[in-house]
């Protein structure tokens, strides 16, 4: 078996340079750890990208959009993954307790999954981590035919024997490894001894089993997901050879990129590139996209935020209506003036915005104002109050802001949205109270001056 060949001379290779220096030793680790994370999950169903899932393990950021069980198995692997990297490390022996704890480890809580009954009908089944299956998980093939695994009556008695058999293999003076974590991959798929997990599972233990002797992880990648079963499915007709040679190739991969880190290369693959555009995509998602000033998204903005926070800004005035004498209610676009009485004007005023301002020349600015004059209170001095709205549309965002007479010109109370974002409620809600308590304040404080 060329493979196998193959990966005895480049781990004799590895063997010559060791010790790998730490830094070294830690970018390939971290390198392997990862793909094997991604890779491990991505073949059973997890929805998470290639840069989700580095992003996750490195920098603890999560992907909107995804199922939070998603999020939890890629995190509990890699829990797996660095547990196994520290067993390895001393005189650990693999053991069923063990293979449950790893279980428990990767799945963390109960869960329900879809099943079939051993009649070929569709189910749901719990799943209990850290506990070996107490239903049937047989599977349908492509076939149509069901493929039987051990059954649950059977499988206490097989793990057991499949453990035994492997503390025999391993105390062998002629052990090879790879022979060895390959069979009992294959050993293992046969019980499928757990309702779900039974995959991920299976990798952790093969890897343990060859970083035992001294080898790197073997990583079998998600786009590479038929090569896996084919090989599978060719053991189970009584050909395991293919299987093993398989993950020799797997391996072999492993072992090279480990040679590179050793000897101080680059160890990028031919598609790292593409995946660390992927990370920083979901990195940059945290930031919102600058989308550009449009004629059309000024006029979405004049129809929906303004409009809406016009008619606030009014309502809120009619609570203060009763202490003057007079109120005037202004709107300027541009260099337009227009006095408003009637909300129908407003609508109008909409049409002649895009007609006269957006088609021509832009609009920069709208600024929605009422002013209250002659306060009407006996012993007062008379005085106004004057509260304005502004938004100010510039390159790539608009910013609305506040101004009274208690802080005009001090900047007063500011949003900044982007063109593709409307004031949300809360916003308009926000903008409306701080004028009402503006108002509120600068009468008080008129009271206080009387007193």
């Amino acid at each position: 078996m060329k493979e196998i060949q193959k990966s005895l001379e480049l781990k004799a290779e590895l063997d010559s340079l060791r010790p790998l220096k730490q830094d070294d030793e830690a970018r390939v680790m971290q390198k392997l750890r990862l793909d094997w994370n991604y890779h491990s999950n991505n073949l059973e169903g997890n929805s998470l990208t290639y840069g989700e899932t580095k992003s996750l393990i490195l920098f603890g950021l999560t992907t909107s959009g995804k199922p939070l069980k998603d999020h939890l198995e890629v995190t509990g692997h890699n829990e797996a993954v660095e547990w196994i990297l520290d067993l390895v490390k001393g005189d650990f022996s693999l053991s069923e307790h063990f293979i449950r704890q790893l279980h428990q480890l990767l799945l963390r809580e109960t869960y329900y999954v879809d099943a079939i009954t051993t009649e070929g009908k569709p189910t749901r089944k719990k799943v209990e981590v850290g506990k070996y299956k107490t239903e049937p998980n047989h599977v349908l093939t492509k076939t149509g035919e069901i493929f039987r695994f051990a059954t649950p009556e059977e499988t206490p008695f097989l793990m057991s024997e499949l453990i035994q058999w492997y503390e025999e293999q391993f105390k062998r003076d002629n052990v090879n490894p790879i022979f060895l974590a390959s069979e009992f991959h294959y050993k293992f798929i046969q019980i499928h001894p757990f309702d779900d997990g039974n995959g991920r599972v299976i990798r952790l233990l093969m890897n343990f089993i060859l970083m035992k002797f001294g080898y790197p992880p073997a990583v079998i990648k998600t786009q590479d997901k038929a090569n896996y079963y084919a090989a599978l499915q060719q053991a189970d007709s009584g050909t395991i050879e293919p299987f093993i040679d398989y993950i020799a190739q797997n391996l072999n991969h492993s072992l090279e990129i480990m040679i590179r880190g050793a000897k101080g290369q680059d160890i990028e693959e031919p598609d790292d590139l593409d995946k660390e555009i992927a990370l920083l995509d979901q990195k940059l998602k945290a930031h919102k996209e600058r989308v550009p000033q449009t004629d059309e998204a000024i006029l979405e903005i004049c129809k929906n935020s303004v409009l809406r926070l016009y008619n606030k800004f009014i309502e809120a005035g009619k609570k203060f209506e009763g202490f003057y004498y007079g109120r005037e209610t202004k709107l300027i676009v541009g260099d337009n003036n227009f006095h408003l009485r009637k909300e129908v004007l407003w609508k109008i005023l909409l049409i002649t915005i895009k007609e006269d301002f957006l088609e021509k020349s832009g609009l920069t600015y709208v600024e929605m104002s009422r002013v209250f004059t002659s306060f009407n209170r006996v012993g007062f001095e008379k005085f106004d109050f004057e509260s304005s709205i502004n938004f100010e549309f510039r390159d790539g965002e608009y910013i609305v802001s506040v101004e009274c007479s208690l802080f005009l010109g001090l900047g007063g109370f500011k949003i900044t949205k982007l063109y593709n974002e409307q004031l949300t409620d809360d916003e308009i809600n926000e903008l409306i109270r701080t004028i009402k308590k503006a108002h509120k304040e600068f009468i008080e404080e008129k009271t206080k001056e009387k007193n």
